[in-house]
């Protein structure tokens, strides 16, 4: 009874947690998108802001510091969107493949990394205050920060998405159940994710590089982008947030038929099951008692448990476990 309890609070948690950090990048968006450009500066494309300079060819230093600030929180939430489902898939793989390792509880890794990126921010804007560097400053950081970050995350989610699709395909075709649904989400995830992270990537860097030489030869960037550059930068930016949300909502909520019923499958975070009123248990590796033997794709045996005993502290990885039907 207590396991239930706890396997249903993991499930409540990361179903929460995630829409609530898409719901959250909308909003702050939306919330960019609907202000006027003049409102936080009167030019269109970065022009150096200090703090505390009202003297300076831009005095509403204030609200530029504003925008700034709000864009970074935009992109903070919506990285942890992928950060949450990044932690996750680490974390049941590590069941799988190393039983015995102790196992951090998987929220806090995610609060702990998207922590960091938080100082990061936190960090950022103290300087700015300070009168390190100005508002070009911050802008530069953000993009370093950024750029770094989604060449991470192209390479975790390639390198989790293979070793998901080779346990889901084994522990498949031991058990004579079909995983094909389970394995076309992470594809698509893997495919959808890896071409935003990637094209952020290489936004961020040239932008990134582009500021960088301008600022330090002429010690601003007012002369880097054309209103024509600064729009398509913007557009390819955030059309692109758009088309990642969009296209993670369709994916999680779409049914990859596999020649089943799959209508009554919980609610899917990355590519996994979570929710809907009860968990289906990831199929054993092998039928019968004894505990389960190591097989020839690297990962080690996963012990055998009583069955509805959750053998996990949090109920994390129960609760994540990719749905089988069968």
């Amino acid at each position: 009874m207590s396991s239930s309890r706890s396997q249903g609070g993991a499930e409540t948690t990361v179903v929460t947690a995630f829409y609530s950090l898409i719901l959250l990048t909308s909003t702050l968006r939306t919330l960019w998108f609907l202000i006027p450009s003049t409102v936080w500066s009167p030019y269109y494309t970065p022009h150096a802001t200090m703090a505390f300079d009202s003297t300076h060819t831009n005095p509403q230093w204030k609200m530029t510091f504003i925008e700034i600030l709000l864009q970074g929180a935009g992109s903070l939430s919506l990285f942890s969107i992928f950060i949450l489902i990044l932690v996750y898939w680490a974390d049941i793989l590590k069941k799988y493949f190393y039983p015995g390792a102790r196992r951090t509880k998987p929220m806090t890794t995610f609060f702990a990394l998207v922590s960091i990126l938080a100082l990061i921010q936190l960090i950022n804007a103290i300087c700015f205050l300070l009168q390190e560097y100005s508002s070009e400053g911050m802008i530069l950081v953000n993009s370093i920060t950024l750029s770094i970050v989604s060449m991470v995350c192209v390479c975790e989610i390639t390198i989790f998405s293979h070793r998901f699709r080779t346990v889901l395909k084994t522990l498949g075709d031991i058990n004579q159940v079909s995983t094909e649904s389970q394995v076309k989400r992470i594809v698509w995830i893997t495919v959808t994710g890896n071409a935003f992270f990637f094209t952020r990537a290489f936004l961020e860097t040239i932008f990134a590089l582009l500021v960088g030489v301008y600022w330090h030869k002429n010690g601003n960037v007012a002369m880097v982008f054309s209103h024509k550059v600064w729009d398509g930068y913007i557009l390819m930016k955030h059309w692109s947030e758009l088309a990642i949300l969009g296209l993670m909502l369709y994916i999680l909520q779409s049914r990859f038929a596999n020649g089943g019923d799959d209508s009554s499958q919980p609610h899917q975070v990355g590519g996994v099951g979570v929710g809907g009123g009860g968990m289906e248990p990831m199929p054993n590796a092998v039928g019968g008692g004894g505990g389960r033997n190591g097989n020839n794709l690297g990962y080690q045996a996963v012990p055998d448990a009583d069955p509805g005993v959750d053998d996990d502290d949090d109920g994390a990885v129960d609760a994540l476990r990719p749905t089988l039907s069968v």
